[in-house]
């Protein structure tokens, strides 16, 4: 057993690291106050190969695998959690599901330029009916000629408001239920019957957008089906399999800055003539801190391992996701006990950390989910 990361994934770290504090961390404030992702963020990034980074080098993919991904999420989360967001949903769930089942048409006219930062995709599965119980989900898509008709609503979308296209999914026989009747058609911008009704306001991971998006009446091209009609629901869940462990690796990536955050004020501020850190309470919450995150870590990067190897983790992905997304909540909680009342005023980044941190166990599948989960794989009654 090796626990060490390669010296490749150690260079790409480190790579990473710079350009996020370079190039994204100027960003945040703006980003933050308009509730706007940066333009031109993704075309830098992907002319550096950091979005999309594991799909194939035929459509200029960098092939660095989930690990890489993940460390890649945890370095753009570190600076903000938001932007993280944006960029995880464009890299998996938004993706993903052209790369694995597309025809070679959808891969040349939506992932290749995606993979770039050319074009920035979304993923539309949750309705207001439908989030946990996805099987729900009351868009349908009817068969016309060589089109397909799609009528409903989604909301919560991530990269709603810019994104230059949507995978959306959709019942195209609702009577084969949804593990033979949903089907996932990619829907451009500017398609008419495609609106983003509204921009949804966050209490925290504000620099990702979301939205809500309506299709009344889309006509979209047959051939932007992906994958087989009625495989859909299966591509969902296979694509969110992998998108549980990304979500693991953005939760590390919050909780690293608030625990450095945390680390380097205990250091700094004096109280009763002395550093709060030689308090054991303070330090007792250090030591914990640091031990949730070491473990959460070493959880994920197992679970990314094992999807790199293409073995079946449906049951690490889960706990990965859930172990890492209850961590971040714990940590940044601390964080602001640490901080007092200067991590509760707007111009700490500690208050956003625990802003953004607490949306992680809601969404991608609820802690609840999770358990259901996990409980299944172990064989609990």
């Amino acid at each position: 057993m090796d626990f060490d990361l390669s010296e490749e994934h150690k260079m790409f770290q480190q790579a990473v690291r710079s350009f996020c504090e370079k190039e994204i961390a100027p960003l945040v404030d703006e980003a933050e106050a308009t509730e706007i992702f940066p333009p031109g963020l993704f075309p830098k990034m992907g002319e550096l190969g950091y979005i999309c980074a594991r799909y194939s080098a035929k459509y200029g993919a960098a092939e660095l695998g989930k690990l890489s991904e993940c460390i890649l999420l945890e370095e753009v989360a570190r600076i903000s959690g938001g932007i993280a967001s944006a960029v995880m949903v464009h890299s998996g769930l938004g993706t993903s599901m052209i790369a694995d089942h597309g025809s070679e048409e959808l891969k040349q006219k939506y992932l290749s330029p995606a993979i770039r930062g050319l074009k920035i995709s979304a993923f539309g599965l949750t309705e207001a009916n439908a989030g946990s119980d996805a099987a729900n989900m009351q868009t349908k898509a009817v068969r016309s000629g060589d089109h397909y008709i799609i009528n409903g609503t989604k909301i919560f979308i991530t990269n709603g408001p810019y994104a230059d296209f949507v995978c959306v999914a959709a019942y195209t026989d609702r009577s084969k239920g949804p593990g033979k009747g949903v089907s996932v058609f990619v829907v451009e911008k500017g398609t008419p019957g495609f609106t983003v009704s509204r921009k949804m306001e966050k209490l925290g991971n504000r620099s990702g957008g979301t939205a809500e998006l309506v299709f009344d009446n889309c006509r979209v091209p047959a051939s932007n089906l992906v994958g087989e009609e009625g495989k859909g629901f299966r591509y969902v869940m296979e694509t969110l399999d992998g998108g549980r462990i990304s979500h693991a690796g953005r939760s590390l990536g919050v909780a690293q800055a608030a625990y450095e955050a945390s680390l380097k004020y205990a250091s700094e501020r004096v109280q009763f003539g002395q550093p709060i850190g030689k308090f054991q309470a303070i330090g007792f919450k250090l030591s914990r801190m640091a031990t949730q995150l070491e473990a959460a870590r070493w959880l994920t990067y197992y679970a990314a391992w094992m999807h790199d190897q293409k073995r079946r983790c449906l049951k690490e992905a889960s706990m990965a996701k859930l172990f890492a997304s209850e961590v971040v909540v714990d940590i940044t909680s601390e964080a602001m006990e640490i901080h007092g009342g200067y991590g509760y005023m707007m111009d700490s980044p500690v208050q956003r950390y625990y802003r953004d941190a607490r949306l992680y166990t809601i969404t991608e599948g609820t802690s609840e989910i999770q358990h259901i989960v996990i409980g299944r794989e172990i064989g609990a009654p």
